[in-house]
């Protein structure tokens, strides 16, 4: 899906319908409108927008702090100091907030997975997971902690155990 109020729009790439069977394309449809249907995306868009306006907040009350060009090594006030150290420090904020960013897609996708198998066929939206895996040479087997840092979709083996609960 993409766009929003009444320019919504469903986008199908050339190589989704030249991997996939009919089948397996309504499902994924199906797992798409799941996303829509449960507002992720609108959801989405809102922690979009207030996490860069916490970060803008923190950024509005740390740049002009003397402290920070100082501790950088300045003798006095330099706004490109201040800015590299508002980055360091915004660091771990960052992989916070990362961390529950992905957490919370990984969840949107599991939801919208149960929404295809629910509303159509779940064993079809399986297959086409294992095609579109196999076609883009994902990893299989990824480190659990590489997956909570990273992956902002659940790996293929999770999501065909959480479907087949559906199913």
């Amino acid at each position: 899906f993409t766009g929003r109020g009444a320019k919504k729009r469903i986008v199908l790439y050339d190589t989704l319908i030249k991997d996939l069977t009919k089948e397996e394309i309504v499902a994924v449809l199906a797992h798409e409108t799941g996303h829509f249907k449960k507002k992720h995306t609108l959801t989405g868009t809102i922690l979009g927008i207030a996490q860069t306006g916490l970060t803008l907040f923190l950024f509005s009350l740390l740049i002009e702090n003397p402290l920070l060009p100082e501790a950088m090594g300045a003798g006095k006030p330099a706004f490109h100091l201040s800015l590299i150290a508002f980055g360091i420090l915004y660091s771990p904020v960052s992989l916070v907030l990362g961390l529950l960013f992905t957490v919370f897609s990984r969840s949107n996708e599991y939801e919208a997975d149960k929404y295809a198998a629910s509303n159509y066929d779940g064993n079809q939206l399986i297959s086409a997971l294992k095609t579109l895996t196999s076609k883009n040479l994902s990893n299989l087997t990824p480190h659990p902690l590489y997956v909570l840092f990273y992956y902002s979709h659940p790996p293929l083996i999770s999501r065909i155990k959480a479907l087949k609960k559906h199913i």
